[in-house]
């Protein structure tokens, strides 16, 4: 099967999130990709972003496993609501 690799832009899109934070996940390795070409752009691979994804939703199950007792941050929080 022939891998699939994303840009950078198309990453943001599908995490909804600024360009600036999908390079600093790259910087800081959180998120594997590669460069390519003599200009050094960046790619992810779908499956890397895939595993990516699911070790989020892994470290969220953990983090309420440990806070069990209601001392998490809620997703109805209003600190953490996105206002448009």
């Amino acid at each position: 099967m022939m891998r699939r690799f994303l840009t950078l832009p198309d990453v943001a899109e599908a995490l909804n999130i600024s360009m600036s934070q999908t390079r600093a996940l790259i910087k800081t390795g959180d998120l594997e990709g590669i460069q390519i070409g003599g200009r050094g752009q960046w790619r992810v691979e779908e499956a890397k972003l895939d595993e990516y994804i699911e070790r989020q939703y892994a470290a969220q199950r953990e983090s309420r496993a440990g806070t069990a007792g209601g001392t998490g941050t809620s997703i109805d929080d209003p600190a953490h609501t996105t206002q448009t």
